[in-house]
C-alpha cells in the first residue's frame, strides 16, 4: 500500500457571499466561511474534505490542522482511516475531544474516505454497501428573520419544487404567541399534506417548550428540533414525554460518545448528527448504534455529502436541503422533486469549482 502513503496536506480557506443569505435574525450578515482540506498520497491521488462554518473560528481550525493534525498524518497509510481517527482522537485529548479539534479531524476524515473511494473506483455508498438509492429531503431555510409571511413564501417555493416537507424556525425572536400564530398560518397556507418541521435552535427552556409545544400540537407538527440547549438532556426527555410531537436533536453533539444519551433515549426517535462533529467515520457508527435502538437519522446539513451515508444505512429518515453550497461545485448534487439520488462518481463525488475557489480564496497553505 505504498501508493496510499500520505505525502501532503493542503488547506484552503474561502470567504464567499451567500447566494441567498440565511436570515437567522434580521441583522445576520456573516459571509460563508469555507475550509477545504486536500490530502495527497504518494501516487498523486487527492482526497478532499471540507467544512462550512456559521460563526467565527475557521482560522483557529486551520491552525489546529497545521500544528496538530498534519504532523500526525504525514507518512501514514491513508487507508487506515479507523486507526488515524483513533490516534487523532487520543492524541488531542489534552486540548480536544470536541470543538475545534474534532472539526479539524472531521475534515481530514472526509478527505480520507474520499481517497479510499477513489482508490477503489467506487462511490462511498457502494463501498459501504448500498441500502437504498432514493432519499427524501425536506426544504430547510424558512428563517425566523423572514417573518411569518416570508417563511410561508419560502415554504411555498419548496412545495412548488416537489418537496413534501419544510422546516421553519420558532423561538429566539418573535415571542411565543407570534411563534404559534406563525405555525398556524403556515399550516393553513400549506394544507394538511405537507410535513411541517420546527427548529428552535436551543432557544427555549424545557417548561417553555412544553407550554408552547402543547399549543403547536393542534397543527400536526412532524418534529420539534433542538428545543433546549444541547447539555439539557433531561429537558429533552421531559419535553418528549409531555408532548405528542417528535422531539429531535443532535446537530450540536460531538461524536458517538457525546450523543449516546440521545441514542439510548426511547423518547427521541430521530437524531441529527453533523458530519463536522465527527466525520464520516463517526456518523457511520452513530447510524449503527441508532439502528440498534430503532432510532432514525436525519443528518444536519451537507446533503451533497450526506446522501452517501443515507444511501448506505437502513434507518435514514430525511436529508436537509438548503442551497448553501450549490454554486460551489463542478457538478452539484441536487434534489429532484424532493428526493436525492446518490452520485455514482468515485469517493464522495464532490469537486469544488476552480473558478469558485479562485474568486473567493483568502488563504492557501501546505
Amino acid at each position: 500500500m505504498e501508493a496510499m502513503v500520505i505525502q501532503e496536506m493542503r488547506i484552503t480557506r474561502l470567504q464567499a457571499p451567500w447566494v441567498e443569505p440565511p436570515q437567522f435574525s434580521v441583522s445576520f450578515s456573516r459571509p460563508r466561511d469555507i475550509l477545504i482540506v486536500e490530502i495527497e498520497t504518494a501516487d498523486g491521488m487527492v482526497g478532499m474534505g471540507y467544512l462550512l462554518l456559521l460563526g467565527p473560528g475557521i482560522a483557529t481550525i486551520a491552525s489546529f490542522l497545521h500544528e496538530v493534525i498534519g504532523p500526525a498524518i504525514i507518512g501514514r497509510d491513508a487507508s487506515a482511516v479507523e486507526a488515524i481517527w483513533q490516534d487523532l482522537w487520543r492524541g488531542s485529548y489534552w486540548v480536544g475531544r470536541m470543538g475545534v479539534s474534532m472539526m479539524a479531524q472531521s475534515a481530514v476524515d472526509i478527505a480520507l474516505w474520499d481517497l479510499i473511494g477513489k482508490q477503489a473506483n467506487m462511490p462511498l455508498h457502494r463501498l459501504w454497501g448500498q441500502a437504498c438509492d432514493r432519499i427524501p429531503a425536506y426544504g430547510s431555510g424558512c428563517w425566523r428573520g423572514l417573518g411569518g409571511d416570508g417563511m410561508i413564501d419560502k415554504a411555498k417555493r419548496y412545495v412548488d419544487a416537489g418537496f413534501t416537507a419544510i422546516k421553519m424556525q420558532c423561538g429566539l425572536m418573535h415571542g411565543d404567541r407570534a411563534d404559534v400564530a406563525n405555525v398556524a398560518a403556515m399550516r393553513k397556507a400549506l394544507g394538511p399534506d405537507i410535513r411541517i418541521l420546527i427548529d428552535i435552535n436551543m432557544g427555549w427552556t424545557a417548561d417553555q417548550a412544553i407550554a408552547v409545544g402543547r399549543q403547536l400540537q393542534d397543527y400536526d407538527i412532524y418534529w420539534l428540533e433542538e428545543p433546549v440547549p444541547v447539555e439539557d438532556v433531561d429537558g429533552y426527555l421531559r419535553i418528549a414525554e409531555a408532548l405528542n410531537i417528535r422531539v429531535v436533536g443532535g446537530e450540536n453533539n460531538f461524536n458517538r460518545h457525546d450523543i449516546r444519551s440521545l441514542i439510548t433515549a426511547p423518547s427521541i426517535p430521530i437524531l441529527q448528527p453533523d458530519v463536522m462533529r465527527g466525520g464520516l467515520t463517526e456518523l457511520r457508527k452513530i447510524a449503527v448504534l441508532a439502528d440498534a435502538w430503532s432510532t432514525r437519522l436525519a443528518p444536519h446539513l451537507f446533503p451533497e455529502l450526506m446522501v452517501q451515508l443515507m444511501a448506505s444505512i437502513p434507518n435514514g429518515e430525511m436529508l436537509e436541503y438548503v442551497n448553501w453550497l450549490d454554486d460551489a461545485w463542478v457538478d452539484p448534487v441536487l434534489p429532484e422533486a424532493g428526493f436525492y439520488t446518490p452520485p455514482e462518481r468515485p469517493g464522495h463525488g464532490l469537486v469544488f469549482d476552480p473558478g469558485f475557489i479562485a474568486k473567493h480564496q483568502i488563504a492557501s497553505t501546505s
